[in-house]
């Protein structure tokens, strides 16, 4: 009797072991142990095949940087390098591939604190740290779905799921690393609307206001929706003129960065939808907390001219207009880095194949998340001259509305800036 009891006893607390451990799980939380256990399982066999594969990974990753490839091993430019050439090549190339690997840690981190532990789609044989290297090599250059599913040992239809997922993923961060600054980092981020030096910045009761961003655009040529176009109709030359003029054939990029190139702000729209900045402008108009006191953002000719946002003279210019517009063209050479930088990053956004506007925007907003992401890492691009002379606009400019506070704004601004020069302070 007491041996059935004692063995009962025992069934009792296995059973009670076993409810506290499962009982609490949803089946949600049930199903991310699962997924983990599989990934924990598969990770060192997947590790090993990625290695035997010549080129490694960490190639694709270089190019989020706009390095090179490595060139071979054992192997020189020019005839007569050898060993301490070789030697210096090899630790920098280590040196990128820790920026490589710590650029994915940090963006793993990223999404993990802001899922909540729930899984990403299609990664029931791939470990988040391979999601996100499969991701970025597919946004940082235009290899198909098919490279990728050979190097990484997947179904393309299981690629093109685990893509769109990073990215809907990564969107959830858009807030977070897409901000407008306000308070103190807004105090801050403001830099010199010109070099040259007034008394004081004052001058009759007037200042020289300081900038906190520029605001321009940029437009990605992405495929056609269905339904936006009938060509079947069309002879091949007609075709190609019509689908050129199509507004929708592209995504309308609005974006304000600090003088680091930071986004501050990020709109994409249809190209039909393109508003150049006015919805911008009334919120400011509505939220004027969102400007410190005596700044404003610079633009160039297209866009709205206000208190808040100051354009280029258009027509004929005299000495003090061109000196204005002089001044602005200088900061929005930051905004054509900013965007340069993007393009030269996440070279798939030179032309999307994507004829759902939904996804494409997803992928558009994506990059510019991530191009925030890896400033804040200190990892910036050097960009060739092509890619520094860069125009923001690829269409021709309209002249953008003006109102009366605006235009007074403007000039007091050139007025300040042309006595400055006049009386030879710089």
């Amino acid at each position: 009797m007491d041996f059935r009891q004692h063995v009962l006893s025992a069934g009792r607390a296995v059973l009670d072991m076993m409810e506290r451990e499962w009982q609490p799980l949803s089946a949600g939380e049930l199903e991310l142990r699962l997924d983990q256990a599989v990934e924990e399982i598969l990770e060192s066999e997947l590790v090993g095949r990625l290695e035997a594969q010549p080129p490694s990974p960490a190639v694709y990753l270089r190019l989020l940087r706009g390095n090179p490839s490595p060139r071979p091993r054992g192997s020189s430019t020019a005839a007569g390098l050898t060993g301490p050439t070789e030697k210096g090549a090899t630790a920098s190339e280590n040196q990128q591939e820790t920026a490589d690997s710590d650029a994915v840690k940090y963006i793993s981190k990223l999404i993990q604190s802001s899922t909540s532990g729930a899984r990403l789609a299609g990664r029931a044989r791939l470990s988040l740290s391979h999601t996100v290297l499969l991701s970025l090599s597919l946004l940082s250059e235009r290899v198909s779905y098919r490279s990728v599913s050979r190097r990484f040992q997947l179904e393309k239809g299981n690629i093109h799921r685990i893509f769109f997922s990073f990215c809907e993923r990564i969107n959830t961060l858009a807030d977070e690393q897409i901000r407008w600054p306000l308070g103190e980092e807004a105090a801050e981020a403001l830099f010199p609307f010109s070099g040259l030096v007034v008394d004081n910045q004052q001058d009759e009761g007037r200042s020289l206001p300081r900038v906190l961003g520029v605001l321009g655009h940029t437009q990605i040529p992405i495929r056609l929706p269905a339904g936006k176009h009938d060509l079947e109709r069309l002879g091949p030359a007609e075709k190609r003129i019509k689908m050129a003029a199509h507004p929708d054939r592209w995504l309308h990029l609005e974006l304000v960065c600090s003088r680091r190139g930071q986004f501050l702000h990020c709109r994409v729209s249809s190209g039909s939808d393109s508003d150049r900045g006015r919805i911008l402008t009334d919120r400011l108009k509505q939220n004027p907390q969102l400007m410190p006191p005596g700044s404003c953002l610079v633009a160039r000719t297209g866009y709205p001219l206000s208190a808040r946002i100051l354009t280029p003279y258009t027509g004929s210019c005299g000495p003090k207009q061109e000196v204005f517009n002089r001044t602005l063209g200088e900061h929005c050479r930051i905004l054509d880095w900013s965007i340069g930088s993007l393009k030269a990053r996440f070279k798939r956004l030179s032309y999307l194949d994507i004829g759902n506007y939904d996804r494409a925007r997803t992928v558009v907003l994506t990059a510019c998340v991530l191009h925030n992401v890896f400033l804040r890492m200190g990892q910036e691009l050097r960009l060739d001259s092509e890619m520094e002379n860069i125009r923001t606009a690829e269409e021709e400019e309209k002249d953008g509305e003006e109102d009366e506070e605006g235009v007074q704004r403007r000039e007091a601004v050139a007025d300040l800036l042309l006595r400055n020069i006049n009386s030879g302070i710089t």
